[in-house]
């Protein structure tokens, strides 16, 4: 089971986040010269493809510290989530505590993905084959704590399809 039909049945589609305030949809590589906001908000990958993924034995990722971003083959595909094109879902604060809003976040992960150390957790999504036609797309979260924005997204997600997203280790991804 799985594909089109449960997607659209599940929700999270691109029209369905477009629906929600999301904008942006590019590539990572595109995010080095959008017009990203320097506000809070929250943030997703989406996979355009349903289609089954395949993976690479090393990550392009930067390490951190002695860290290496490298996930086996087999611990990839117990994660991936079938039938869903959000990959990942993210937080950028851009309150005084932090010093990242949606776009200090976003290039954060563009170089993290480029192998400088950085954006740790969603570091999965640099093991897919197909990272380069992944899109990001954000939403700004005026009035509302971007973490608590994040937790609702990745709340309905698990609701929908039983487990996190593919590169979210854990609610509220600190990994």
């Amino acid at each position: 089971m799985g594909g089109p039909a449960l997607e659209a049945a599940t929700g999270l589609t691109q029209r369905d986040l477009e629906d929600r305030g999301f904008s942006g949809f590019m590539a990572f590589e595109q995010l080095r010269s959008a017009p990203v906001p320097d506000e809070s908000g929250v943030y997703v990958v989406f996979r355009p493809s349903l289609a089954a993924p395949d993976f690479l034995d090393t990550s392009p990722a930067g390490w951190r510290g002695t860290r290496n971003p490298t996930v086996r083959i087999e611990q990839l595909a117990a994660k991936w989530v079938r039938g869903a094109h959000v990959i990942y879902i993210g937080k950028a604060d851009a309150g005084a505590a932090s010093r990242h809003g949606l776009r200090g976040r976003l290039r954060q992960y563009v170089r993290s993905g480029a192998g400088s150390s950085g954006h740790w957790g969603g570091r999965y999504i640099w093991q897919l084959q197909d990272s380069s036609s992944l899109l990001v797309a954000w939403r700004t979260t005026p009035g509302v704590r971007p973490i608590r924005a994040e937790a609702e997204l990745i709340d309905e997600f698990v609701l929908r399809h039983g487990k996190l997203p593919f590169a979210n280790l854990r609610k509220g991804d600190r990994s």
